[in-house]
């Protein structure tokens, strides 16, 4: 990819604006998952003797979600409740757990006066909470994972080369989660899924904190001593909008099929390994794109989760269903076509051209006029005829059945 232009990293800043969710978005899910975890903390409720906390984890807990390209979608919030005394693999299966806690959530559920019944998936239950903001409120039961596997995971994220203290902390928030999958799922054993969403949510924020500058003038405009004190969301930094701004194309480009383009978590981890600590959003999304595609190993695990390197997020990519829906060529397309499409934007001198893109790429409008105030001439299109103004499209079979 070319360099950015500045002006063209403006237009990368509108993009960002209509994609983003209103901080006010993330106070109401804050809001939310407080307001149950006081529910599941009462006196009387069913889990409350068993000291549960509830967590917000994934897009939310990154401070990386986006707007739904139907305004009528729910937002999904994530949650585990973790339980953190009183249940051992010895004592309970996970089916007891999850039922436990099920009943926990019928009864907030009929308190909330929530019309929509409780659902149960296959290692959550699921709440549709629809007011002012509608949110799907996924709630993974879970407990703290034991001593031999948090060491386990210590010396495995140690030898995949991570921070030795970063390694210990994130392997003490280690939970094990119900499955109902699981072959175990209804027996005592000891044997039951690992996850660890916390400890992944601080593996990403050491990342966001190699933009170390940038963040201290965050927290200064906050009147704040450090940018722990601060909200991730409001963080904002170069990472957690790339982050976006990636997952927004792959939504466009495989709008008609969902169910066989690149999940969120690859592409969240791909780049936030990538991502080395650039302040400028448009140098941030040319390293990650430039990256991202070494970052997949040729042997198993292809794409390690950080705080477990022996989970592999692309494990479904050579199952026989995962062959048969090329979920590798769909990553592998998506990946050269986002290449494509940010640099054919990013260096067209074009306002009219690049506006008709961004509607295309990124379900965006933006003004042509507005646009052509801010497009400066630059090298020319690296991608993008400026004169026909043809783009090399990746070509589409890879990603359809």
């Amino acid at each position: 990819m070319a360099a950015v232009p500045v002006a063209h990293n403006r237009i990368i800043e509108a993009i960002m604006e209509t994609i983003e969710i209103p901080d006010s978005a993330y106070d109401t899910a804050e809001a939310r998952y407080k307001d149950i975890g006081n529910w599941f903390g009462r006196q009387d409720s069913n889990c409350g003797r068993f000291e549960p906390h509830i967590l917000p984890q994934g897009s939310f807990r990154l401070g990386t979600v986006n707007r739904p390209l139907d305004e009528n979608t729910a937002y999904d919030l994530d949650l585990s409740c973790k339980l953190e005394n009183g249940i051992t693999k010895q004592t309970f299966t996970q089916e007891q757990l999850k039922v436990l806690v099920g009943v926990d959530v019928e009864s907030y559920r009929n308190a909330r006066g929530i019309s929509e019944p409780t659902r149960e998936k296959h290692r959550c239950w699921r709440l549709i909470y629809a007011d002012q903001l509608s949110f799907h409120m996924d709630i993974v039961p879970c407990i703290p994972e034991e001593t031999t596997a948090r060491k386990t995971v210590e010396e495995a994220m140690l030898k995949a080369g991570a921070d030795r203290i970063l390694s210990q902390r994130v392997a003490n928030l280690a939970v094990s989660i119900t499955d109902n999958r699981h072959p175990s799922y209804r027996q005592i054993s000891p044997i039951w899924k690992l996850s660890n969403p916390e400890g992944y949510a601080q593996w990403f924020e050491t990342r966001m904190k190699l933009a170390a500058g940038l963040l201290e003038k965050r927290a200064a405009d906050a009147r704040l001593a450090q940018i722990d004190e601060l909200p991730v969301f409001r963080w904002k930094t170069p990472l957690q909008r790339c982050v976006q701004l990636l997952k927004r194309h792959r939504d466009l480009m495989f709008q008609t099929n969902s169910d066989v383009h690149p999940i969120s978590i690859i592409i969240t981890t791909l780049a936030a390994r990538a991502y080395r600590g650039e302040s400028d959003l448009g140098d941030a999304m040319e390293q990650i794109l430039g990256q991202m595609g070494q970052l997949v190993h040729p042997d198993n695990p292809r794409v390690p989760n950080p705080v477990n390197p022996a989970e592999d997020f692309a494990d479904k990519w050579y199952t026989e269903e995962g062959k048969k829906k090329r979920l590798e060529e769909n990553f592998r397309a998506w990946l050269a076509q986002a290449q494509v499409d940010f640099t054919t934007i990013m260096s067209s001198r074009d306002s009219g051209f690049i506006a008709e893109q961004v509607q295309k790429k990124f379900g965006t409008r933006l003004s042509p006029k507005l646009l052509g105030e801010q497009v400066v001439y630059s090298a020319p299109a690296v991608i993008a005829s400026p004169k026909a103004h043809i783009i090399q499209e990746v070509p589409a079979r890879p990603w359809k059945k």
